[in-house]
């Protein structure tokens, strides 16, 4: 509940900043800055009593803020794109369990080399809020457990603000947990046991794609492709994100975020995602 609290207070912080941004923009000719976003509350909520048929009572509520500044003055081009999420469920007579949980940062500087291209640097970092809610123990993860921040060198190609890539063949991943929890196995997202941190050096694809499939309904697309020269770089980790808005109106709107990781140091799997809902936007 603190976390919730925690991401609609940064929710206030970012209104009130943003109307400081509009009143300097007022005051003067140009603006080199471009600042937008989404507050969204998804709910969904289920209630059975004496029902034939079957059925468990259950609420659940989500959190998101999905905000872009971005900064374009002559050659040089900086791109900001901050998501932060949380949500949780209670099933009848079960714990509180987190459905979503995500805080994550990335920031491309580019300096115009030819037409579309721009020599760039990035930096990357994601993290998740809390721990799991379901028990008094800790669970796998937890606050900068995993952590992850990436950054290097590269090339982007950018159209516009809805269509770039970003590559960086050479660039640094540092992985970062919490060594006194409990291990699963011998290693823990990559981080041997006793230990706190993973250093990896490797290749880094970022692509970003929204675009309008019709009339009040947008798709954004988010990839991230990684792979590690120093260890298995066949296995490449894979981070896709697709949030698809139906806009009702001005507030209301249906909502699907899909979400697919393929990290073989944290799963030898896929791992899968999926928010649907009729959720409050706020655009600001």
């Amino acid at each position: 509940m603190k976390k919730i609290i925690l991401l609609f207070v940064l929710s206030i912080q970012f209104q009130s900043l943003y109307a400081q941004g509009e009143s300097l923009t007022e005051n003067s000719e140009t603006s080199f800055w471009k600042k937008g976003g989404t507050f969204t509350f998804l709910l969904n909520q289920s209630t059975f009593e004496n029902w034939v048929a079957g059925g468990v009572s259950s609420v659940s509520g989500t959190l998101g803020i999905n905000y872009d500044i971005n900064y374009l003055n002559g050659d040089w081009s900086w791109d900001n794109k901050i998501i932060a999420s949380f949500g949780i469920t209670k099933i009848k007579d079960q714990d509180t369990q987190k459905s979503d949980d995500r805080l994550e940062w990335n920031s491309v500087l580019g300096k115009k080399a030819s037409g579309n291209w721009y020599y760039s640097g990035f930096i990357n970092f994601k993290t998740q809020f809390t721990d799991d809610l379901d028990s008094d123990t800790e669970g796998p993860t937890k606050f900068l457990s995993p952590g992850y921040l990436q950054i290097g060198p590269g090339m982007l190609w950018k159209k516009n603000d809805n269509l770039k890539v970003n590559i960086a063949p050479v660039s640094s991943k540092l992985i970062v947990v919490d060594k006194n929890l409990t291990l699963p196995n011998a290693a823990y997202f990559g981080v041997e046991e006793g230990k706190s941190t993973r250093f990896e050096f490797g290749a880094s694809v970022g692509a970003y794609y929204k675009f309008d499939l019709m009339k009040n309904i947008s798709m954004e697309n988010i990839l991230n492709l990684y792979s590690n020269y120093l260890e298995d770089p066949q296995n490449i980790d894979l981070d896709y994100t697709m949030n698809l808005v139906m806009s009702i109106n001005k507030y209301i709107s249906t909502t699907l975020a899909y979400q697919t990781i393929y990290d073989d140091n944290a799963f030898e799997g896929l791992q899968t995602r999926q928010v649907f809902g009729l959720g409050v936007n706020y655009n600001f």
